[in-house]
């Protein structure tokens, strides 16, 4: 006998549904997000009898994370169903707009049932694992930092636009310097090389900083009016640049740590060996693709970062348009290493080629990365590394 076993996955409690071949109910029940819970319903599975037992779930990572382990172990089959499917499929059955969590759970179990396609969940390699962790924080750290860069850079053309103009946030001497000084008041009578020894005491090994410091104390005697609520705009400005030069610290660190970590990774050299696959763009691959063997081509690999055209068909109607689904993170991975990689001589004579044909630059360097996906393809599954004209080169 088959079991088929739906889990709608929630922060505290789970709710779970048993079905037969036959779509015959077996087991309907919640479960309290707490190990005992689990365990007991992994007994309560082992007791159906079944020779053959398929379990699928509509969410991943996050709240089923243990849950998923604990399935895993104890030898169940996995499968992951799509939310999309489960809430169209529910939609599809009697009484389609009631929702509850026991519905979600028998549409899961009989999708479970019906279909074949659904992907396997296997138990994650410890350093993909990670690996994607450090990535997530990182880009959290950086859209942080952006915000943060893009205040401070409103409020100091406020109160010091001559000097908004001359500084660079982006660079740590540029942070360092404003998170001492940011108002003109504060440099009218500061003297070049005391301000410098300053700065050089908060962020050693800065470039640039004594001409920074001259340049600067001059353009704070040239303004001699303070705008209205200069001390205010200066404080926040100093802590705004505080708060971005410890995030460079914590990107920095986390950087430190994904080599070390690719370093010991199977895939990494073989990725970075592809033009335009640097460490952050080889870490974040690997954080979105996980196991190459997850997808049973190039073509599916292309297809889930959405860079596969889409075909609409209706009776006469025939058109196929660009994808706007498919996962964003992977996409930009691709898009942003394709960019990358216009500075080798293989990648730009395609990119030039198709330039050539009439596609605009996105389309261009679309079109390179959807030919990049059939040479990592190839890299990684004939553990070759990339060469100068390589078959499938881009």
């Amino acid at each position: 006998m088959k079991v088929f076993i739906g889990l709608n996955v929630a922060k505290e409690v789970h709710w779970a549904c048993a079905i037969d071949g036959n779509a015959k109910p077996l087991l309907s029940c919640s479960v309290v997000k707490q190990p005992d819970q689990i365990a007991a319903l992994i007994e309560d599975i082992g007791a159906l009898g079944a020779d053959e037992v398929t379990v699928a779930l509509d969410i991943l990572g996050g709240a089923a994370t243990l849950l998923c382990a604990m399935i895993v172990e104890a030898g169940f089959r996995l499968v992951h169903v799509p939310g999309l499917s489960v809430n169209r499929a529910r939609q599809g059955m009697r009484g389609g707009e009631n929702k509850s969590d026991p519905r979600d759970a028998a549409t899961i179990a009989e999708l479970a049932r019906t279909r074949h396609d659904l992907r396997p969940v296997d138990i994650e390699r410890e350093i993909d694992v990670n690996i994607r962790l450090l990535v997530g924080r990182r880009s959290e750290i950086v859209c942080d930092q952006t915000r943060c860069l893009a205040r401070l850079r409103d409020l100091l053309s406020s109160v010091f636009p001559a000097l908004e103009r001359r500084i660079d946030v982006r660079t740590k001497t540029g942070l360092a310097f404003l998170s001492l000084f940011a108002a003109p008041h504060e440099l009218r009578a500061a003297r070049p090389a005391s301000a410098a020894r300053k700065i050089m005491r908060l962020a050693p090994l800065s470039r640039g900083v004594a001409q920074l410091t001259e340049e600067a104390i001059t353009l704070a005697k040239a303004q001699t009016v303070d705008v209205p609520g200069a001390l205010t705009r200066a404080r926040l400005v100093k802590e705004l640049a505080t708060e971005a030069l410890r995030a460079r610290e914590m990107r920095d660190r986390i950087d430190r740590d994904i080599a070390e970590l690719l370093a010991c990774h199977p895939d990494a050299a073989l990725i970075q060996s592809l033009p335009g696959m640097g460490v952050v763009m080889t870490a974040e691959l690997i954080a979105n693709i996980g196991d190459i063997r997850r997808f049973r081509s190039a073509d599916a690999l292309a297809a889930a970062a959405g860079l596969t055209p889409v075909l609409r068909q209706s009776g006469k109607s025939y058109a196929i348009r660009r994808a706007t689904g498919g996962d964003k993170a992977l996409k930009r991975v691709f898009f942003q290493s394709a960019f990358v990689a216009l500075c080798h001589p293989e990648s730009k004579a395609f990119y030039d080629r198709k330039r050539a044909e009439g596609k605009r630059h996105n389309q261009a360097v679309i079109a390179l990365a959807r030919r990049r996906i059939n040479v990592i393809w190839v890299i990684l599954n004939t553990r070759q590394p990339f060469a100068e004209n390589f078959n499938s080169a881009a």
